[in-house]
């Protein structure tokens, strides 16, 4: 056994976290109208968009599939936006089944905003910063509705997820 967090847990730590959002918001839908400028988004549905569409686009790539572009994600209605969450889940799980050594091959990211230097990580590298790029928006989410005056009552941190002991 591995002393390291690996890729399963962080997934099942990611689509944790992802099931709270979804239900969270699900049970206070006024914060989707909520103002939000993170990424570019103009309120808290357009970051949820934002989060969950980052997460299928980077399991299509890594699995060499078509790429669902951010113009033709949905916007609405919320139950769609969580679809995307589950179609990365989905496309992620059948990747982690793919041969250990293949983790550490090369993947050539074909993205304008990554330097040109940074643009040869290997697959594990992309797929671990696909899960924590949602963690980190989560974080910036709860802080948000937080302010809002609603309360997150689960707790973000790895710490006290269910995923991993």
């Amino acid at each position: 056994m591995s002393v390291g967090v690996n890729l399963e847990e962080l997934l099942a730590w990611n689509d944790e976290a992802a099931n709270h959002w979804f239900e969270h918001l699900k049970t206070n839908p006024g914060l989707l109208d909520l103002p939000c400028d993170i990424g570019g988004t103009a309120n808290v549905q357009e970051f949820v968009r934002h989060i969950w569409g980052a997460e299928l686009r980077w399991g299509q790539r890594l699995a060499g599939l078509s790429v669902l572009s951010k113009e033709d994600t949905p916007a609405a209605p919320f139950d769609a936006l969580f679809n995307l969450h589950r179609q990365a889940m989905e496309v992620f799980r059948n990747l982690l089944t793919a041969p250990e050594q293949s983790w550490n091959e090369i993947y050539v990211v074909e993205l304008s905003q990554v330097p040109d230097e940074l643009r040869q990580p290997s697959r594990r590298k992309v797929t671990t910063h696909a899960l924590f790029h949602s963690h980190r928006h989560y974080a910036q989410l709860a802080t948000l509705v937080r302010q809002a005056g609603f309360p997150v009552k689960a707790r973000g941190d790895l710490l006290f997820s269910l995923a991993l002991r």
